[in-house]
């Protein structure tokens, strides 16, 4: 790396300004050693080389299910009797005054869920009809139900729960793995994100973007349907020779040019092209679930060729057996507002789990049967939850829906180093708010690099004169959760 380029990048605007009549090289390059070197060590030349953990770490890696929207979790995971039990009345006013909501005004009528809940599991865990799939794998389970977030809106929040940011510009938690860690993988990116229902999710491809550190880092997507990468495949009239002349020859170009500038993009882009180039090979065979056998395609619920959550499901399992470290998969259509039937929180909701609650218990059984699920990390929710009452513009409609609500919701990790069979927290009798345990977005993102063996406060990017981390300047490791 230049050191010149290196400390001029990290310089912010009042420091250039105010040292400009001062600088000499001597000066930039001794200040350049004073900077502080970021926490991950990176050899620009080989970004994907594997990094050890600092701390022993319980998994080794991630698959974060994301259900793009918020998912109803008074009517999935959280159940609330007094709730039920006040179906219909208005919403008390030390719970909405004041408030704002994405689409409700007023006094709103509360709603108790019309879904039937049991308990599961040894540990009793509460969950509703809605997911019978997801009983038979409660023993595997920690249903967090005391989430909150700030951001009520659906970009905002994805993009808080994502990259530590309600704005865009920051580096993904897919990425912060990856710059920690490395890849396992020389044939495969470290970091995979594989995309349902045909719709991106609302914070865009910021979630699995690499905002200020090298873009070597950021989220591959591959599709479970046609070519997997998009512009991976030859084109006509181009063999495997002469990609690799072709490759030898930019890399060549590339390398005068870091040289020359010492620009660590330069250096981004060689490593890229090389990765691109042995993907080639790996890729298509990592992606083809045609090869697994009946009984596991019955099990997802796959059909291979096609483009499903299920099918993702099975790709991500393919994708840990390769060391791919982070799979990301997001999944559009969890805003249960109630204006079509598919927003409806009774068939509406039932139909969503039949396409979803399967394929994702078939991933744990199958990890576990593999002997994967003990150092692999699944996480699963949304990027808010929904509220107690109905949401205002349906709120005359025979459909049930309920409104944006970042005060409270559930999601449920499972896998290596967490505490299998048990619920985390509570909300108050209402759902209005969270009464013991509270863990916001943060908490969920320390605990996530902690298990990896990563600490939130020490994984740091040098930017613009500050460091830089996932968790910002908040953020603790749930310690009650873990094994």
């Amino acid at each position: 790396m230049n050191p010149q380029f290196e400390f001029l990048q990290q310089q912010t605007r009042r420091q250039f300004l105010r040292g400009a009549g001062q600088f000499s090289l001597g000066a930039i390059a001794l200040q350049a050693l004073l900077q502080g070197r970021s926490s991950a060590s990176v050899d620009s030349a080989m970004p994907f080389a594997a990094r050890s953990s600092p701390a022993a770490p319980k998994v080794k890696r991630v698959i974060y299910l994301h259900m793009s929207g918020g998912p109803p979790h008074l009517d999935i995971f959280d159940y609330k009797p007094e709730l039920v039990k006040r179906n219909g009345q208005d919403a008390p006013d030390q719970f909405v005054k004041g408030k704002t909501f994405a689409f409700t005004n007023g006094t709103p009528k509360l709603m108790g869920t019309p879904r039937t809940f049991t308990q599961h599991g040894d540990g009793g865990i509460w969950m509703s009809d809605a997911i019978p799939n997801f009983h038979g794998v409660a023993n595997e389970m920690c249903v967090i139900k005391s989430m909150f977030t700030e951001q009520f809106n659906h970009a905002p929040a994805e993009l808080l729960l994502f990259t530590g940011s309600a704005r865009q510009g920051r580096p993904s938690m897919g990425s912060w793995v990856t710059y920690g860690l490395g890849s396992e993988n020389d044939n495969l990116p470290g970091f995979v994100v594989l995309i349902s229902s045909g719709v991106q999710p609302s914070g865009g491809q910021s979630c699995w973007g690499t905002g200020f550190i090298p873009s070597v880092f950021q989220g591959v997507q591959c599709r479970s349907k046609g070519d997997p990468v998009l512009y991976v495949s030859d084109p006509p009239g181009m063999d495997r020779q002469l990609r690799r002349t072709t490759l030898d020859a930019l890399r060549d170009l590339n390398l005068e040019q870091a040289d020359a500038l010492g620009h660590q993009e330069t250096q981004t882009r060689i490593a890229q092209y090389e990765l691109a180039f042995r993907m080639q090979a790996s890729v298509p065979e990592v992606m083809d679930i045609s090869r697994e056998s009946k009984q596991t395609l019955e099990d997802y619920g796959t059909v291979p060729g096609e483009s499903s959550f299920a099918n993702n499901c099975l790709l991500a399992r393919r994708l840990l057996e390769q060391d791919v470290r982070f799979v990301h998969l997001f999944d559009w259509g969890w805003d249960f507002h109630g204006t079509n039937g598919n927003e409806d929180i009774r068939d509406g909701l039932t139909q969503k789990m039949q396409r979803t609650d399967k394929p994702v218990a078939a991933l744990i059984r199958d990890l576990k049967q593999r002997g994967l699920l003990e150092d692999t990390l699944i996480v699963w929710g949304g990027e808010f939850g929904r509220t107690p009452f109905r949401e205002g513009r349906t709120s005359g409609s025979a459909i049930l829906g309920r409104d944006h609500f970042p005060d409270a919701f559930s999601l449920f990790l499972a896998g290596g180093g967490v505490k299998g069979g048990t619920s985390y927290g509570e909300t108050d009798d209402l759902g209005f708010s969270v009464a013991t345990g509270k863990v916001h977005v943060h908490d969920l993102q320390a605990t996530i690099l902690h298990l990896l063996g990563l600490d939130h406060e020490r994984l740091t990017y040098r930017f613009q004169g500050r460091d830089f981390r996932l968790t910002d300047v908040h953020g603790k490791v749930i310690q009650d959760i873990l094994a």
